[in-house]
């Protein structure tokens, strides 16, 4: 069996204490108090305390380290130590509606060598809750489901490739880029899919499930673990123009190496005709 760090043992004890509230709050889920945060954007009751539980049990093993979350915002730490970057429920829109399709994203980011703002992540760690599936990375040790070692899709061939992305909504998203993209790569592969959980995209292309993902407009909490994942399995990682500034400019391509530079040729000459 694989041996982990003594750091992603803590990310998977807090997450799996977090696991079993938001399996009973999922089965009630028709009586949870809901707000509105923003259009077509709801936050339950569920998400909030699945954040403060986490929030709970990461500050017991590392008291000085600060967090980027969510719902919470940015609650500062040491800044010379790294941070949690934490997404609680991803996929809350699915969770809601009753959809078994969600998950808990916890990624830990190191300060940048310059002193100033934030560098590369380190460990991430994707758990799904409803099907008990732990993915995890360390930097330079792989990427893993539980003890199993993952390896993006080999496949070479777009006509071959299952791509996943994300569709803008209400008060989300670019829907005209949006469409320009997929009118571009959709006659070229086998079939795309919208699950609504971008962190287990991520997850399922490092495992080899999608060929391919691709999604503008995501938080930092959306990807960062599953962008750990992908490069540790195996994958590129790039923005829409092939740089590395996936976070900075909210877009993010992920595939192998010979898909990630076909799906990037057909999205870039997209962005150019517009």
């Amino acid at each position: 069996m694989v041996s982990h760090s003594g750091l992603l043992t803590v990310i998977e004890r807090a997450a799996r204490k977090v696991a079993p509230q938001l399996r009973r709050d999922f089965g009630e889920v028709q009586h949870l108090q809901v707000s509105r945060k923003g259009p077509a954007d709801f936050v339950s009751i569920a998400d909030k305390k699945a954040e403060d539980t986490l929030v709970a049990e990461l500050k017991k093993a590392r008291p000085d380290w600060g967090f980027l979350l969510e719902e919470g915002g940015e609650i500062e730490g040491d800044p010379m130590k790294p941070r949690w970057v934490i997404d609680p429920l991803d996929g809350t829109s699915n969770f809601l509606h009753g959809i078994p399709h969600f998950a808990i994203s916890i990624a830990v980011q190191e300060p940048h060598r310059s002193g100033k703002g934030w560098g590369e992540v380190t460990t991430g760690l994707i758990y799904q809750p409803i099907l008990d599936e732990t993915y995890w990375a360390e930097k330079s040790r792989g990427a893993w489901r539980h003890d199993q070692r993952l390896r993006v899709s080999a496949r070479r061939d777009l006509t071959e490739a299952l791509i996943a992305t994300g569709i803008p909504y209400m008060g989300h998203g670019d829907m005209a880029q949006f469409s320009r993209i997929f009118g571009a790569i959709a006659p070229y592969v086998a079939g795309i899919r919208r699950f609504g959980a971008a962190s287990l995209d991520l997850a399922w292309v490092a495992a080899g499930r999608y060929d391919g993902f691709w999604e503008s407009g995501l938080s930092p909490w959306d990807v960062q673990a599953g962008i750990l994942l992908v490069r540790e399995a195996g994958g590129f990682v790039t923005d829409f123009r092939g740089g590395t500034e996936v976070v900075e400019r909210r877009e993010i391509l992920a595939a192998n190496d010979v898909l990630q530079s076909k799906l990037h040729k057909l999205l870039a000459g997209a962005l150019r005709n517009a």
